[in-house]
């Protein structure tokens, strides 16, 4: 009569399944505390953009995001450095979906069109970022301003929007010394200020300016203002 063989793993095998299971669980750990991190973020943004900065209650930002405030505390510290990673995660946000545009690839005007375009229709897609920033002017920029990440993802905005413009220059389409930052700027305020201001517009000069007849023909008007104002010829001074 045989007797089977019973296959013992060496300490070594036994071990090596150890250390196994012990990164398996370390990921799965790893995992569930970034979930919960980018819950209290994404709960963040919506209790900032509704409430600002003075009328944020971390109590709700907690119990939306389904964590305690031990945790908050423990990733974001405060309620100023949370504000700050707030306005940090917004930023990246509109410049990755900037840097889809592929205005290095486009007609110089084609790509200032789809820029005018792009910001607009993102101020219209996510109005907690207008209201984030206006919160943050109320405290003077105070968060950004010692925030080295933000001024970092500016830099690649402005220098493809300076190489679009001097590839403009070169072909003759775009008048000599245009400030990108400066273009930038009223780029983003033709639209901002129309959006902050659309209550108090839309009754001075009775107009639903929401409408979407009324958000077409201000996206026309942006544009034709932008594109005229980088045209050859257009005041130089």
């Amino acid at each position: 009569m045989r007797t089977a063989a019973v296959a013992r793993a060496s300490p070594t095998d036994t071990r090596l399944a150890a250390l196994k299971m012990m990164k398996s669980g370390s990921a799965a750990v790893k995992r569930d505390l970034e979930r919960t991190r980018a819950a209290i973020l994404q709960s963040a943004v919506a209790e900032f953009a509704r409430y600002g900065l003075g009328g944020a209650r971390v109590d709700r930002i907690a119990e939306r995001a389904r964590a305690n405030k031990r945790m908050l505390y423990h990733y974001f510290g405060d309620k100023d450095a949370l504000f700050l990673a707030v306005l940090e995660d917004r930023y990246a946000h509109i410049r990755s979906a900037e840097r889809e545009l592929d205005l290095e690839n486009l007609d110089p005007p084609d790509g200032l069109r789809r820029l005018v375009e792009f910001t607009w229709r993102y101020f219209l897609s996510n109005p907690e970022f207008i209201t984030l920033l206006n919160s943050e002017n109320l405290h003077k920029g105070r968060h950004v301003g010692r925030s080295r990440r933000v001024r970092e993802m500016h830099s690649p905005l402005v220098d493809t929007l300076r190489a679009l413009l001097e590839r403009g220059e070169r072909e003759g389409v775009f008048r000599k010394g245009i400030d990108p930052v400066q273009l930038y700027i009223s780029i983003a305020s033709e639209g901002y200020f129309y959006l902050s201001n659309r209550y108090t517009l839309s009754q001075i000069f009775g107009r639903d300016l929401m409408k979407p007849a009324a958000l077409t023909a201000r996206l026309r008007h942006m544009t034709d203002v932008i594109l005229n104002a980088v045209r050859p010829g257009a005041c130089n001074r």
